[in-house]
């Protein structure tokens, strides 16, 4: 029997030690044996860090790692095989007689993976059909070794981040003319800068440090005194024009990346969103494209001008005086392989900050989307706490961050100043000895200028390209993840009758213990199926299954004998009418939320499925009627009567099927009987499943399934199953008894 084990604190493996064990064990096993799991462990039975694999095909488990060596077992041996979750770890076991025996244990970074691994062992154990797709998910970075954080398949550090600037280009090339415009611009703004020194240098030189009487100089010192201010004046003028188009071009992008990562989440499955916080993508949406429209508008446009720039002037500067040229550009190297040795470091502080700052913006939404519950218990100042703590944080993590720019920056300051101080007593020598003149010198600072303000500008583009990366890489994770629920390549667009079947389905939440097991239910069209069972059985999540809003882990759904899969999910959503438990209005009228999905509606429809939801009566005695102003969540509304705003925005879809989950918990009863009428004329020759605690409410059913430890128990309409004593028959009488107390 496996004990009790707290997990030491592991350190990432490095990537050959993982490497050559995933090469030993893929040459373990044969290659006619088709592979369909396969998870990493990092634990041996002694708690020593080991780097482990395991694979499983259809008839063996091959498992390899340098502490214990090669093992195989026969699928067929490995009775009850399940994982155990100790403290900080978690362990594959299975049974040999009364004895449990362990396959192998990792810590919490391989759990997933071998949940998934050891419910495709027992699936195939027990001869049950699977997707055997997708052998492997793996839950760290195959190169690195660090555990992808919760939600994501992609490494922060191992990133391909010239692939990402290469993409991120591409998003700005329907502003392609625009953006050439603005970057010739930047051209013509630093020919212009290039252009003053030199007109500097002829001023000091042939006027104001001439010999010769100021009355025959005044005409030309003052038409180049006005050349100088025509050029400054033109460069302003470039300027603005410059700034004008990249500020119109920037705000264009932004919206676009916005709407395309907003697409991206939308696009997604509940389970894909469910496993970030909301602080996250709230983040990605909006903090995230900002910095890569900075990154398009500011920084590779600057690369541009800072560039040329710099070409232009070393030139000019070697024509002028080779040696002195050298001396001002000696620090460049240096400041480039400084920056280049502490890169890592610089991405590491980013992805920190970054996660900071999503975890402080989910701390936000919790308290604002629950400021209710928060007031209703008091808990403000616990709130406050948490939400100190976690912006305390941020602001250490960036404190470090800017603890550390502010050290580097300096120092890069410093090396270029080094190259100042050189020119100053080379170039003043040569004055002194009379080896160049004064405006020479003049123009020459005036370059040398130029040259280190790109310099300094350059110590600080590693800061913004780490910035840019970090955010690039958190869109395009984003864009780029492939949504568990998806269509099929040619998806069926049909009506449908409402006939639904399910056939050996089993179910689990990311790969954790199966909510159902082998469900089989055949609802036919017009029947009105009544859910029933104990809190946590699996009934929300049955339904949940209709909509496809997840996909069976094995067996299969039949819509009308079409796989559920085969069908788009726009064509089947749109033909089911949803009731949940959980009512939820938008920001807006009350007519806007019935009309959610179906704006084109006309209004004797409105009205009419208003009436059948038991809404019309309370909406007219509003002030403002259907266009009544309803807050965020539907706050301003009672509970009752949110519930009965969504069930006339069901109503309206006409749908072929209707789902009610919970549909009248929040009405009180002679409201719950109005509602119930209505109901009961809504359900005539339309498929409905029902859910509900308060079997009462289920009297219109045509036939009842009992959930049971995810499976159905029971089956068969209510005099058969209180006639048959069994579970349902406990379920109404302990409902009674409550009910009998609760009167008296």
């Amino acid at each position: 029997m496996a004990k009790l084990f707290s997990a030491k604190k592991n350190k990432s493996f490095i990537s050959p030690q993982r490497a050559q064990a995933r090469e030993h064990l893929m040459a373990l096993v044969p290659k006619d044996e088709e592979l369909i799991a396969v998870s990493e462990y990092n634990l041996s039975f002694e708690q020593a860090v080991v780097a482990g694999i395991l694979a499983l095909t259809e008839k063996n488990v091959y498992l390899y790692d340098e502490y214990t060596g090669e093992r195989k077992a026969a699928v067929n041996t490995l009775e009850d095989i399940k994982t155990v979750q100790y403290v900080g770890c978690v362990a594959v076991e299975y049974k040999e007689g009364d004895e449990a025996v362990e396959l192998c244990r990792s810590d919490m970074s391989n759990a997933e993976n071998l949940r998934r691994f050891v419910k495709r062992a027992a699936a195939l154990r027990e001869g049950r059909q699977f997707d055997k797709s997708s052998p492997e998910k793996q839950s760290r970075c195959l190169k690195c070794g660090k555990p992808y954080r919760q939600g994501s398949d992609k490494c922060d550090l191992c990133a391909d981040k010239k692939g990402l600037y290469g993409r991120l280009i591409k998003y700005a090339k329907p502003h392609a003319l625009t953006l050439t415009i603005a970057i010739l611009l930047y051209f013509v703004g630093s020919g212009l800068g290039v252009l003053a020194p030199y007109l500097q240098k002829s001023l000091v030189d042939d006027y104001i440090l001439s010999p010769k009487p100021f009355d025959t100089l005044a005409g030309g010192f003052y038409l180049l005194v006005g050349v100088m201010a025509a050029v400054a004046f033109s460069e302003l003028l470039v300027n603005v024009f410059r700034r004008i188009l990249m500020a119109k071009v920037g705000n264009k992008i932004a919206v676009t990346m916005r709407g395309m990562v907003f697409d991206s989440i939308s696009a997604l499955s509940v389970g894909d969103i469910s496993r970030r916080s909301s602080g996250e993508l709230i983040t990605r949406v909006t903090s995230d494209t900002m910095v890569l429209k900075e990154f398009l508008v500011s920084l590779v446009p600057e690369i541009f001008q800072y560039g040329t720039l710099i070409v232009f002037v070393v030139v000019l500067l070697f024509a002028i005086n080779p040696l002195l040229a050298l001396l001002i550009i000696v620090p460049a190297p240096l400041v480039l392989v400084l920056h280049k040795a502490v890169r890592r470091h610089t991405r590491k502080l980013y992805h920190q900050q970054w996660h900071a700052n999503s975890d402080a913006n989910t701390v936000l939404h919790d308290v604002f989307s629950g400021i209710r519950v928060v007031k209703v218990f008091g808990a403000e100042e616990e709130e406050l706490k948490r939400f100190d703590n976690a912006i305390k944080k941020e602001r250490d993590i960036a404190f470090r961050n800017e603890l550390f720019w502010n050290l580097l920056i300096p120092t890069v300051d410093f090396l270029m100043r080094v190259g100042e101080y050189a020119v100053l007593v080379v170039a003043g020598s040569l004055v002194l000895s009379n080896g160049m003149t004064m405006g020479s010198v003049q123009q020459l600072v005036s370059y040398s200028g130029m040259i280190y303000q790109p310099l300094k500008w350059l110590s600080n583009v590693p800061r913004r390209l780490t910035r840019s990366s970090t955010s690039m890489a958190k869109v395009f994770e984003i864009i780029d993840e492939e949504p568990e629920v998806r269509d099929v390549p040619k998806p069926v667009e049909k009506e449908i009758k409402g006939d639904i079947k399910i056939e050996h389905g089993f179910f689990g939440y990311n790969n954790l213990d199966y909510v159902l097991k082998d469900v089989n239910i055949d609802i036919k069209k017009g029947e009105m199926l009544g859910i029933v069972g104990r809190s946590g059985v699996g009934k929300s999540t049955l339904i949940n299954l209709i909509m496809r809003i997840y996909d069976v882990d094995e067996g299969r759904i039949l819509i009308d004998g079409i796989p559920i899969q085969n069908y788009s999910q726009r064509c089947l959503r749109s033909q089911i009418g949803v009731v949940l438990q959980e009512s939820f209005l938008f920001k807006g009228t009350i007519a806007a939320n019935i009309l959610y999905g179906a704006e084109d509606t006309d209004a004797d429809r409105l009205i009419k499925a208003s009436k059948a939801g038991g809404a019309h009566s309370f909406v007219m005695s509003k002030p403002d009627g259907y266009d009544t102003y309803v807050s965020e969540r539907g706050q301003s509304l009672s509970g009752g009567e949110k519930q009965r705003v969504q069930i006339a925005r069901a109503v309206l879809r006409e749908p072929k099927i209707l789902i009610l989950d919970e549909a009248t918990a929040s009405l009180d009863t002679e409201t719950e009987k109005q509602i119930q009428d209505a109901l009961a004329a809504l359900t005539k020759e339309r498929t409905t499943i029902a859910i509900a605690h308060r079997l009462s409410t289920l009297r219109n059913a045509t036939r009842l399934v009992v959930l049971e430890k995810g499976t159905v128990e029971e089956e068969g309409s209510h005099d058969e199953l209180i006639r048959k004593g069994g579970r349902y028959y406990r379920l109404v009488m302990a409902q009674r008894t409550t009910s009998k107390l609760a009167k008296a």
